[in-house]
């Protein structure tokens, strides 16, 4: 089966085109996190090709720390062909222009160069603490505006975690849910509330991901901001959450007094 990005490209549109006004609805609900989720977005057998060309864990650079336990990859020329189609089918600008539509963001750009985009891998004990996104992509030229998140491991289970978790009346209240469920779609902007996380891996098998940021000159809210990617414990981390706080306070600090990241990212595509 040759699939290619623009072939993939051409049912995100189909697809996104039928559901718009649902989509959009959904989306702009009032008291939460702007998201909504697009089930069944390719053909079953176009899901599972994407999922069988996912490398193995090993093959994967590891993100572990307090903060997140995960496997990404951002170098997509190293790994199935059928990837890099994948991830980049979304980037597709007729694709971006319906996702306009839907979210009422305007002028996204996609970002060649996939920072913190690409793919990832969960798998058991792996997990991401809730958090908010770096407000700008790397060079601090635009803002992230939203998280395009497509999962494609068939058969998972919600029971098996590895779920995205929203966090729509702040870290005091309890999170919403939403299923990293095979073949789903999910949309999120990003902007100064959007807490979310992925929560803890807690079986056999990987829970795949295929991840997007679109970027804009104009912030996702009417006034203009700055945050690095900022960390909080959960609930039941009092402990934890102290020390992400105050990591959080001195990356800030250092970026705004200097300009320059603490740690230089690796999570780019250098083609």
């Amino acid at each position: 089966m040759n699939i290619t990005r623009k072939y993939l490209a051409d049912l995100i549109l189909d697809k996104l085109t039928a559901e718009k006004e649902v989509l959009k609805s959904e989306f702009n609900q009032n008291g939460r996190i702007n998201s909504c989720v697009i089930d069944d977005l390719f053909p079953e057998d176009v899901a599972l090709e994407i999922y069988k060309g996912y490398p193995s864990p090993e093959e994967m650079t590891a993100y572990k720390s307090m903060r997140e336990n995960k496997r990404i990859a951002a170098q997509m020329d190293l790994y199935n062909p059928i990837l890099e189609e994948a991830v980049f089918a979304f980037q597709d600008l007729r694709v971006i222009r319906i996702v306009e539509e839907i979210t009422g963001l305007k002028e996204m750009i996609p970002d060649e160069h996939l920072y913190a985009g690409g793919i990832s891998l969960m798998a058991h004990g792996n997990f991401l603490n809730p958090h908010l996104d770096n407000s700008h992509d790397n060079d601090r030229e635009h803002y992230r505006v939203l998280n395009l998140l497509y999962y494609c491991t068939p058969n998972w289970d919600i029971n098996n975690g590895g779920n995205l978790e929203l966090w729509d009346k702040g870290m005091g209240n309890s999170q919403r849910i939403v299923h990293s469920k095979f073949n789903r779609l999910a949309l999120m902007i990003t902007n100064k509330t959007s807490i979310h996380s992925v929560s803890k891996v807690i079986s056999d098998g990987k829970r795949c991901c295929v991840s997007n940021y679109y970027f804009s000159e104009k912030p996702a809210e009417s006034d203009e901001y700055f945050h690095v990617t900022s960390f909080y414990g959960r609930p039941d981390e009092p402990v934890k959450n102290i020390f992400l706080r105050i990591d959080a306070f001195l990356r800030q600090t250092i970026r705004q007094v200097t300009g320059k990241r603490v740690v230089k990212t690796k999570h780019i595509y250098k083609k």
